[in-house]
């Protein structure tokens, strides 16, 4: 059965310059990822992975290697084509819920589509349409600061599915909520996936939300030191 592969990385690299040098941040990272996969890349503070999230969100670019997403050589693409691409393919959650504090929830999630050109009766229809995915009927007309971080964090899952993207990249993105709260956006992170077949990859240091995840990808001093089923690999990683 063929592989149906969204992004892949091969021989990857970066480091950044400073006065005293090049700093390594990544080494040598192969990872491939297909559609409908939902990944964990975890690791400890300083280890790259959100240096490779960045990279994998056509954020920055690599130093060294190949980044392939949707069938494009991402090193290829000027800038202009990089943000096309982005956002196209690709739904970001962050820590940071990064709403406007002076728009409604509506508005918030129908920005990505004013920026591409979604004209305003089908931005709004399809802003309530992923407000209702995620649970928040009825609360369209709140600004942020009514709702609970919890809500806030469901309002960016909204945002980031508005362009019906392909993949989500969420960055630590249960980090500033309540254990309750975190384990009930996973609960929707894992339905998005198995439902709308939307691939999931998430960086997260929280062994019991990278468990959330089917696959994990462990990231030390840059490199990929482990890569397999997540329950294998925490089971493992608690008994050592």
């Amino acid at each position: 059965m063929a592989v149906d592969v969204l992004l892949r990385v091969e021989h990857l690299s970066k480091s950044y310059h400073t006065d005293a040098g090049d700093v390594p941040i990544l080494k040598d990272i192969d990872l491939i990822v297909e559609r409908g996969e939902s990944i964990a890349i975890m690791g400890p503070s300083g280890s790259g992975k959100s240096t490779l999230m960045n990279i994998l969100g056509c954020l920055d670019l690599p130093s060294g290697g190949r980044y392939i997403l949707d069938g494009r050589d991402v090193g290829t693409l000027d800038a202009d084509e990089r943000a096309h691409l982005r956002s196209e393919v690709i739904g970001f959650v962050f820590q940071g819920f990064n709403l406007l504090s002076r728009a409604t929830i509506q508005d918030n999630v129908a920005l990505p589509l004013l920026y591409g050109g979604v004209a305003p009766a089908a931005r709004q229809a399809r802003a309530r349409d992923m407000l209702d995915k995620v649970g928040l009927h009825g609360f369209e007309t709140y600004l942020p600061s009514r709702i609970s971080g919890g809500q806030q964090q469901r309002v960016a899952i909204a945002r980031a599915l508005a362009n019906r993207p392909q993949l989500i990249l969420a960055d630590e993105p249960t980090g500033n909520l309540d254990t309750k709260t975190s384990h009930d956006i996973m609960d929707l992170f894992v339905a998005l996936n198995a439902n709308e077949g939307i691939t999931l990859v998430l960086v997260t240091h929280e062994a019991d939300i990278a468990r959330y995840a089917k696959r994990l990808v462990q990231i030390v001093d840059g490199r990929i030191v482990a890569d397999g089923p997540a329950e294998r690999l925490l089971s493992a990683r608690a008994s050592s």
